[in-house]
């Protein structure tokens, strides 16, 4: 029987973390987080499963520092936007031109993977994950709009052509869906 070491709390934020927790998102982005080993992922970023359990706490806390992370982008996002200003309309299409961009695929899918995960497994490390990415693009498009303004639609609208773009990468034609949704 192999013996693994889990340290009870996380270690504190460290270089060696931080950089691991980078190397680690980097992976999950290419890979997702569905299935994934320990084993695996530590070969990849150069470590191994003990040195991962013992800076992270357990699997559920690397999953959670990983979700974290993935939060922390799309916040720098809503802070962006909000910093930057502008009518409504063109607010909302500036953050579908960044949720619609190629190079967000990745960081998509593993959003939509950690939004249905939370769906189906609230307890787990995921709990709470879709809850708060509402609050916050809530918060934010309720910001945008104002009083008159309905940002649930607006997020349903977003969220349908986000997922309709993972699926089938019809930019064109989910870009037109949500300018008409603008009007």
């Amino acid at each position: 029987m192999q013996t693994v070491l889990v340290a009870a709390d996380p270690q504190p934020p460290s270089g060696r973390r931080e950089e691991l927790l980078e190397l680690a998102y980097a992976y999950v982005l290419r890979h997702g987080m569905a299935g994934m080993s320990l084993r695996p992922l530590a070969e990849a970023v150069g470590s191994s499963p003990r040195v991962l359990l013992y800076l992270f706490g357990s699997k559920d806390g690397l999953v959670r520092a990983l979700l974290d992370r993935s939060r922390a982008e799309e916040l720098a996002l809503l802070a962006e936007v909000r910093a930057h200003g502008g009518g409504a309309v063109e607010t909302v299409e500036r953050l579908w031109a960044w949720l619609a961009a190629p190079q967000r695929r990745d960081l998509l899918r593993l959003w939509v993977e950690g939004y249905a995960r939370s769906l189906v497994e609230p307890d787990g490390p995921w709990a709470g994950f879709a809850a708060q990415g509402v609050q916050d693009w809530i918060a934010l498009l309720g910001d945008v709009l104002g009083p008159d303004g309905d940002p649930t639609a607006v997020l349903a609208t977003l969220r349908g052509a986000l997922l309709d773009v993972l699926a089938t990468g019809d930019v064109e034609r989910t870009t037109a869906a949500v300018r008409r949704g603008l009007r």
